[in-house]
Parts: C-alpha cells; sequence; structure tokens
C-alpha cells in the first residue's frame, strides 16, 4: 500500500452496485479535501476502500477478497439494511469500520474513512460494529420489560402509560432500529448494547 504522505490525502475506492448509491459515497469523498478517489483499476493503491452493501452477511464479506488481495487492505463497509456477519470474521477479511448508511454523513463518512486508513491493520483489533441508532429512554425501557417477559398490558401498568402508548414506544423503536418484530428489536438492543 502507498503512504498517504505521498500525496498528502487519503485514497479511496469506492465498490457499490446501485449507481446511485456509488455516486452518494464519491459526493462525499468530493466534499472533503483531505480524500481523493481513485479509478476502480488503481484499487490496489487505495488506503481505504469503501463497500456499500445493503445486507452484510457471510456471502456478502466473501465478496471483499476478491476487490483487493493486497495484504492489509482496509475495508469501510456501509450498510444499508442489515448486519448479519460475524465481527471476527469481517476483521479477517480487512473490514476495520462498518457505518448504517441512513447515518451515514460526509462528516462521519470522513472520519470514518480517515481512521481506516490509518489505523494499523495488523493490530488484531475488531472492526467497529455498527452504530445503533440512539432510543430515546422510553423506547428503552419498553425494550428492557420485553426482554423481562412482560406483555404490553404489564408494561402499561409498571410504567403508568396506557397500552396503546406502550405500542405506539414499541412501534417507534422498532421502525428506528428497522426491525421485523418485538424478539428482533429486543435482540437488537441487547446486541447494540441499549439494554
Amino acid at each position: 500500500m502507498p503512504q498517504q504522505v505521498r500525496t498528502g490525502t487519503v485514497g479511496v475506492a469506492i465498490h457499490a452496485s446501485a449507481p446511485l448509491v456509488r455516486a452518494g459515497l464519491a459526493g462525499f469523498v468530493a466534499l472533503d479535501p483531505r480524500l481523493h478517489e481513485l479509478p476502480r483499476h488503481r484499487i490496489r493503491e487505495a488506503d481505504a476502500i469503501v463497500v456499500a452493501m445493503d445486507v452484510a452477511d457471510a456471502s456478502a464479506l466473501d465478496l471483499l477478497p476478491s476487490l483487493s488481495d493486497e495484504p492489509g487492505a482496509r475495508f469501510l463497509v456501509v450498510v444499508g439494511r442489515q448486519w448479519r456477519a460475524d465481527l471476527s470474521a469481517a476483521r479477517e477479511r480487512g473490514v476495520r469500520a462498518v457505518v448504517w448508511w441512513d447515518f451515514c454523513s460526509p462528516d462521519v463518512f470522513a472520519r470514518t474513512v480517515r481512521a481506516v486508513a490509518g489505523s494499523d491493520a495488523s493490530d488484531g483489533s475488531a472492526p467497529t460494529p455498527p452504530r445503533a441508532p440512539a432510543l430515546n429512554s422510553r423506547e428503552v425501557d419498553v425494550l428492557r420489560l420485553i426482554a423481562e417477559g412482560k406483555q404490553c398490558d404489564e408494561i402499561a401498568v409498571e410504567l403508568s402509560y396506557s397500552e396503546r402508548t406502550v405500542r405506539y414506544i414499541l412501534y417507534g423503536a422498532m421502525k428506528r432500529t428497522r426491525t421485523r418484530n418485538r424478539a428482533h428489536a429486543v435482540s437488537y438492543a441487547i446486541r447494540a448494547g441499549l439494554i
């Protein structure tokens, strides 16, 4: 891998199958003067390789070695809908950070790319797990009580809410975390360290 000091900027290669996603990521690179995009044929020279995936699972991670067989390749994975991959397997394939597309502002993107490019690929640390969307205290309380096995009517009594309010709070938490049902929402909150 070339050293960043040669150009003074971080060389970024982008891989995204959806043209609009690719254009959005390229726009983020263009907004930061400390980053410059490398063409596809120069991906081996990249300080950081940004890969957009709708669903990050084991088969999606198997794509990474085909993008760059360069030892020490450093990947930032931008996830659209779901992260289902094992973090240690991701680290073994060179993933150094993960961000959700919905929370990937130009500033977050640029900071993360620079961190990925400057990280020590041999340090053995796991990639940064996807950042969970922030839930408010009411949503966390409801999910915690569901995790304890309580039903909506019991939660309503304990928190002094109406049952309808509890269902509304639960729906909001599920929508924000993009989960399909109560069990999925609770599982997500536990994995994210929210409860």
